[in-house]
């Protein structure tokens, strides 16, 4: 019997030895596509007992041309890249990790949300460029007494509640699938969409991505925000309509806006979005540390693992294929 062969549609890591310490368990061997294409994936995995992928896009062509897959391991949170309907008809199970870096996004959502309050990168820039003045800067207001409106009570806009709440912001939130119960614990209110929109001084994207939430921010959202209101984007770049995020800004219907995530990534050098003073970006890091990455790599390696030796993975995404 031959090795265990495990192949990888793509990797932003510089290595995946902590996935490789995992897989040794199996003897397995790690194949890399040369490029994460249709052809380029199956050239490696069409044989392959288990995929693991990052931002490869395993469509149902793909999942059709997997003649012995088991299991497809998403480095990462959300499973938008992967055809989880194609996966379950070919009784393949999915395995992802929701919970790898959750301190790492909510303090990367309150970093960008207390900088864009406080324009510090717009300060620094003005510093930098030989103009040490305050009237430039101002106003600014006191974060204290404010709303922070909560997008989504998932497991990261739940760390990054008591966060927000240690500068003494009043914390509201909109999710439809967490009961008052929970919000409550976290002396949470939860609201209506509109509520949120209206009431909020800032508001934190953590919606998933899903057909009924792209461009869940766009023109008729942004118009019922407050004028001074600021958006921050943290989970998926479509859930924002870019376009309609600049018109708001030109037309005074919002205040400014911090992302870490765009539709398109990198953003094109004639966005409208870039060049403003009141617009901020991160590259895609909010998701990153080190610790987050090595926790990353082997809690996929680990689904692999229990998938391929008969045992329950921790977090599948289809359960049925393994019922």
């Amino acid at each position: 019997m031959g090795k265990t062969l495990i192949a990888v549609a793509d990797s932003p890591f510089p290595n995946l030895n902590p996935a490789k310490a995992v897989l040794s368990e199996l003897d397995a061997e790690l194949v890399m596509a040369d490029e994460p294409t249709l052809e380029g994936i199956l050239k490696v995995a069409a044989q392959a007992d288990g995929l693991m992928v990052t931002y490869g896009q395993i469509t149902a062509d793909v999942i059709a041309g997997l003649e012995k897959c088991k299991v497809i391991g998403r480095f990462g949170l959300g499973v938008d890249n992967i055809d989880i309907k194609a996966a379950t008809k070919a009784g393949i199970a999915v395995v992802y990790v929701p919970d790898y870096c959750i301190d790492e996004v909510s303090d990367h959502a309150m970093a960008m949300l207390l900088d864009l309050a406080r324009k510090v990168s717009f300060s620094n820039s003005l510093v930098q460029a030989g103009r040490w003045e305050m009237p430039a800067v101002t106003p600014l207001s006191r974060l204290r007494g404010r709303t922070l409106g909560l997008a989504g009570l998932g497991q990261i806009p739940r760390a990054m509640a008591p966060k927000a709440q240690a500068f003494g912001l009043k914390v509201i939130a909109y999710d439809p699938f967490i009961g008052k119960d929970v919000a409550a614990k976290l002396g949470v209110e939860l609201v209506d969409f509109e509520t949120l929109l209206k009431t909020s001084d800032y508001v934190s994207i953590h919606v998933p991505m899903m057909p009924e939430t792209k461009n869940l921010f766009g023109a008729d959202a942004f118009k019922k925000m407050k004028p001074d209101a600021l958006l921050v984007n943290t989970a998926r770049g479509p859930l924002v309509d870019t376009d309609a995020l600049a018109k708001a800004l030109d037309a005074g219907e919002i205040g400014g806006a911090a992302l870490d995530v765009m539709p398109v990534e990198p953003p094109g050098a004639d966005h409208p979005l870039l060049g403003r003073d009141n617009v901020i970006f991160s590259p895609h890091t909010g998701f990153y540390s080190i610790e987050a990455l090595e926790e990353l790599q082997t809690k996929t390696a680990r689904g692999i693992v229990d998938v391929l030796q008969g045992n329950r993975p921790v977090y599948p995404i289809n359960p049925e294929v393994l019922d």
